[in-house]
């Protein structure tokens, strides 16, 4: 494939397919150097931002988490991920569709502005991947998922915390809204499957559960078999909080836990999962004030990075 080499491709690009090598510290910040567009013609996959953090229990500043995943991709996306024999770039049209729009001063409006934002992309054909913004954000994205895909979808969550409390008043709480999911019929526990836990909630909602510890002692390859046995060939959401790993590789987050996943175990479950039928996906909770030399940034980018591998191999050409 012929590329032009000159020149900032998040605003010059031409086609919308392949890996162009550029400087990492120069030029537009798109996430790993994709057009920034709105133009959906031809377009196969959508990242997106939504810069939310008014949803969360602990430390706030994850409205900036968009930005700062976006700018850490750059250190990434001058070649393949390694390991990876095909570009996924190659198989899909990616573009960065920049962020959502809602009104913060009206807080009351947020959930149904992503939906809508979610909606008007999905709804035209290409998959979303969305960086978050504080986890509230993945109540409206499954919402428009289930309604593009049909419902229940599986949920795929990786996390430090179940999201699964009880909430009877419909709060904007980045830890309640699995149980709306479940309670509103979008997703079927008994089909999805959490990684990573290692907080304390007693009422599973009959979710399965691969928590840390059963991670670090059984094994990457043994919790793959497992959770693609219970996803099928179901359509499945993905939604990766950065939390899930150990704050020792991910400080920058708003409620950090001990005793988390490695990125390295985090990426070869990624890929031991590679064919199952992803249909939407977010990273969210990177929060950028508490980090360390853009580590968890990068993590955020790197795991985002996997995602649309993941989702090349099911839909891409």
């Amino acid at each position: 494939m012929t590329v032009k080499k000159a020149g900032d491709h998040a605003i010059d690009r031409e086609n919308l397919y392949g890996t162009i090598n550029e400087p990492t510290y120069a030029g537009a910040v798109s996430f790993m150097r994709r057009k920034y567009t709105r133009d959906l013609k031809g377009v196969d996959l959508v990242v997106t931002g939504v810069p939310l953090d008014t949803a969360t229990t602990n430390r706030p500043g994850t409205r900036f988490g968009p930005r700062s995943i976006r700018a850490a991709s750059s250190c990434i996306a001058w070649m393949r991920p390694y390991g990876i024999a095909v570009d996924p770039f190659d198989k899909l049209a990616v573009i960065d569709y920049g962020d959502c729009f809602f009104d913060f001063g009206r807080p009351e409006t947020i959930p149904g502005a992503i939906e809508a934002h979610a909606s008007s992309i999905i709804d035209k054909g290409p998959g979303l991947l969305t960086l978050g913004g504080d986890h509230f954000i993945a109540w409206p994205l499954l919402k428009a998922h289930a309604k593009k895909h049909g419902k229940p979808l599986s949920l795929l969550h990786f996390d430090a915390h179940s999201d699964t409390w009880a909430d009877e008043e419909g709060r904007v709480d980045h830890g309640t809204m699995f149980w709306h999911a479940a309670k509103d019929g979008l997703v079927d526990p008994a089909r999805s499957v959490q990684i990573g836990l290692r907080t304390t909630n007693d009422d599973t909602l009959g979710f399965n559960i691969f928590d840390g510890p059963y991670v670090h002692e059984n094994g990457v390859a043994k919790v793959v078999a497992e959770t693609r046995k219970i996803l099928g060939d179901n359509p499945v959401y993905l939604s990766f909080d950065i939390d899930c790993l150990d704050p020792s590789y991910a400080p920058g987050t708003g409620t950090p836990v001990c005793g988390g996943l490695t990125s390295h175990q985090a990426i070869a479950i990624l890929r031991g999962l590679v064919g199952i039928n992803l249909v939407g996906m977010d990273l969210v909770e990177v929060s950028p004030a508490y980090d360390i030399g853009e580590i968890t940034s990068l993590a955020g980018a790197t795991l985002a990075m996997e995602m649309i591998n993941m989702y090349a191999n099911r839909h891409g050409t």
